[in-house]
């Protein structure tokens, strides 16, 4: 069997910065590196990072050494990225992961390999912690049960099939999570405890953070 890892890059990072947060060097080494490392030194088969074009060169850079990584053009959202990469590698499972996300670990990449054959459709999440209030015009309309509340994280894994149908279904739409189309076509996907170190990076102040995680 074959499985893929797609790696959404295609974002501009308006939210972070003039530059893009993607190869922002934390501890003297790009973000991306740190999370396609990962996925290199797992049990995927091949990775493909859809860039955005502005940073495509950049990136064959970095990765001109690594034996599984192949590079391609992203879309111009994440939807859209994830499309373009499901077109460029036909596989039997596929797991996709925000290159956003650099405190991803071996052990949690191979844990998802090993659940997808199982469950054919998986995303990493971590039980919330916080008290969830709904809001509305400002005032607090009631406090939510956090029992059953789950923060969803990449990576997400998927029967190839399966999602790639749920892609050319939704084409043109614009989900920022792959599992909530299965989840709009009644597919049941499952839960895999994640890692509260499994932060996305989106402003510079996560760059501080994942600095001393990644130190670590």
């Amino acid at each position: 069997m074959k499985f893929n890892a797609i790696i959404p890059a295609g974002g501009t990072s308006s939210r972070f910065g003039s530059k893009n947060k993607l190869i922002e060097k934390i501890n003297g080494k790009e973000v991306i590196r740190y999370t396609v490392e990962v996925f290199e030194q797992s049990n995927v088969d091949e990775i493909i990072v859809c860039a955005n074009p502005s940073i495509m060169q950049e990136l064959n850079e970095i990765f001109k050494d690594f034996k599984k990584v192949r590079i391609i053009e992203g879309g111009d959202c994440r939807q859209r990225s994830v499309f373009n990469g499901l077109r460029a590698g036909e596989c039997d499972y596929v797991l996709i992961h925000d290159g956003a996300r650099p405190m991803i670990s071996v052990e949690l990449v191979n844990r998802t390999i090993e659940l997808v054959q199982e469950k054919k459709a998986i995303t990493v999440a971590t039980k919330t912690i916080d008290t969830i209030k709904e809001v509305q015009d400002g005032k607090i309309i009631r406090t939510i049960d956090r029992a059953k509340l789950y923060n969803t994280q990449t990576p997400q894994a998927f029967e190839y099939k399966l999602i790639m149908d749920a892609h050319i279904k939704f084409a043109g739409k614009d989900y920022t999570d792959d599992a909530g189309m299965l989840e709009d076509l009644g597919q049941s996907v499952y839960i895999l405890d994640g890692s509260y170190k499994n932060i996305k990076i989106t402003t510079r102040n996560d760059i501080a953070i994942a600095g001393i995680y990644l130190q670590q």
